[in-house]
């Protein structure tokens, strides 16, 4: 008989996963763009270091707080959820062991064996197994504002750093190419990372990030072009 072991499943990654690669791309995304869209604009190097610079910090400071917000509310509605899901509990707790049964009974469970099952885990943990298996509530979905914002802050200033040392290693003359192609392998290889990381295949969310950072880019800097000539 093979000894059981403990399983590591990609699923409890996807809260920090998802913040840490949408701050990574937003970083080099928004910042290569600003210093793209001004560098078009025939910008001194110091206005466009300086331009990147704001966009780093503005840009971490808003991830994070978007992202607090928004994970918050999340975690608003799941607390409200168990709130009332606890007192439906506490007023009629064999109305709820007959509901939590017949959630397995649709799952293709007999209903003896349903009703047996739902009465053991009831006894257990009444409340965790109502989250787990009516609410679809659990520790490696249930959302947790701080972690996401930090992370989302972290990988947003990492990733607008970028860009930034491209800014301060390229010839004035070549700012545009060199922060244009570098910032696009960045993306390639953060897109490879966070398939690798999620488990999923390289090629397409390699493609993805790229091809988004590459419009995103080509249009700011084609508005810095047209209005630093007007300008």
């Amino acid at each position: 008989m093979s000894r059981l072991h403990k399983e590591s499943h990609l699923v409890s990654r996807v809260g920090w996963l998802r913040a840490a690669v949408l701050g990574a791309n937003d970083g080099i995304i928004s910042t290569a763009s600003l210093i793209l869209g001004v560098a078009s604009a025939s910008a001194a190097q110091s206005d466009i270091l300086l331009t990147g610079v704001a966009g780093l910090v503005a840009g971490a400071m808003s991830m994070a707080a978007g992202e607090y917000v928004s994970v918050s509310s999340q975690s608003d509605t799941e607390h409200a959820d168990l709130a009332r899901e606890s007192r439906e509990l506490a007023a009629d707790p064999a109305a709820e062991t007959e509901e939590l049964a017949q959630a397995y009974v649709v799952r293709g469970v007999e209903v003896g064996l349903a009703r047996e099952v739902a009465r053991q885990l009831m006894v257990k943990d009444a409340l965790g197994a109502h989250a787990r298996d009516e609410l679809g509530i659990s520790a490696a979905t249930t959302a947790r504002p701080v972690q996401a914002a930090m992370a989302s802050a972290a990988t947003f200033t990492v990733g607008a750093a970028a860009p930034l040392l491209l800014v301060l290693v390229a010839p004035t003359a070549h700012v545009i190419p060199v922060v244009a192609v570098g910032s696009l392998l960045f993306l390639s290889l953060l897109g490879a990372i966070g398939a690798k990381a999620g488990g999923a295949g390289l090629l397409k969310p390699t493609l993805r990030v790229a091809f988004w950072g590459a419009f995103a880019m080509a249009l700011t800097a084609g508005i810095g072009a047209v209005f630093g000539k007007v300008v």
